[in-house]
């Protein structure tokens, strides 16, 4: 009986979250090796398929890259990376594009559909809603450096992504953007979620890491913060205490949160359940990253 009990209280709290955020637009960044296990891939999934059963209207967006390295492997081709972003020729375009909608897109399409929720592919083999441009980085001398068909979002078919939200369906988005060419281009995952959950006006944006969030002292996992303002995260990044591997993840939500972005999250992935837990509990298990603190 006491067992039953808490669990009542455990659904009893989670319901003040459930009102809060029903209706409410939420993007969901996989990736990393938060999706090279199944187990904690699946729970996941099935984390979204609850928060849509329960009225929340997610939206995932993700990457592939340690697929795609062993896909370029297999194919004789040696991965190559420039300040964090992969170079991407023609050839290498083609495996990206491949893993990512063939085999990656599918399969979480499939797995959400099997666990009982509506899924829907949005890529340029279905319907294209991430439109882009191409980019290029500078090298230490302020040379320009290419990067091949790698580039940015620059634009988001709200209308397409909305329409499968409110039909119950979630809206399943690898991280390819087309050009005003027609031209695919790869784009980084993190910023393409951040640019999908800018012009959506989301209530959250949330990247599935594999890591616990941000510590506030990187080689002590108890130090975890559980919520941040913008300013303490830039204060973090300035002391060294957020390392370079978090810093674009950081960056891209504090862009989110001027644009509009209620709240951002940055959640273990390999934790099962980890994303009810953050959402639909008092404490969390991630590092929360708002504006500003209420009151201020």
């Amino acid at each position: 009986m006491e067992q039953a009990i808490l669990k009542a209280e455990v659904l009893i709290e989670a319901l003040g979250y459930i009102r809060q955020f029903r209706d409410r637009l939420t993007v969901f960044k996989l990736g990393g090796s938060a999706m090279e296990n199944a187990a904690a891939l699946r729970a996941t999934l099935l984390d979204l398929v609850f928060m849509e059963t329960v009225g929340m209207r997610p939206i995932v967006v993700h990457g592939g890259g340690a697929a795609i390295s062993r896909a370029m492997n297999d194919a004789g081709l040696e991965p190559r990376f420039v300040r964090g972003r992969r170079y991407t020729d023609e050839k290498t375009l083609d495996i990206v594009s491949r893993v990512l909608t063939d085999e990656i897109n599918k399969d979480l399409v499939g797995q959400i559909e099997q666990l009982g929720g509506r899924a829907a592919a949005l890529h340029y083999r279905t319907t294209n809603c991430l439109k882009g441009e191409r980019i290029t980085l500078e090298d230490e001398s302020g040379q320009a450096v290419d990067l091949g068909f790698v580039g940015r979002v620059t634009e988001v078919d709200r209308r397409v992504i909305e329409n499968l939200c409110f039909a119950g369906v979630v809206p399943v988005i690898p991280s390819l953007a087309i050009d005003a060419s027609g031209q695919r281009l790869n784009v980084n995952a993190d910023t393409a979620a951040a640019a999908v959950a800018r012009e959506l006006r989301a209530e959250k944006l949330v990247f599935l890491s594999d890591v616990s969030g941000i510590l506030r002292e990187p080689a002590n996992p108890e130090s975890l913060a559980n919520s941040l303002t913008a300013a303490e995260c830039r204060e973090l990044i300035d002391q060294g205490v957020i390392g370079s591997g978090m810093i674009p993840k950081v960056e891209a939500c504090l862009e989110s949160l001027e644009a509009g972005v209620r709240k951002t999250h940055i959640v273990d992935g390999r934790v099962r359940h980890s994303l009810l837990l953050e959402i639909y509990t008092d404490r969390g298990v991630g590092t929360e990253i708002v504006l500003k603190k209420k009151g201020d």
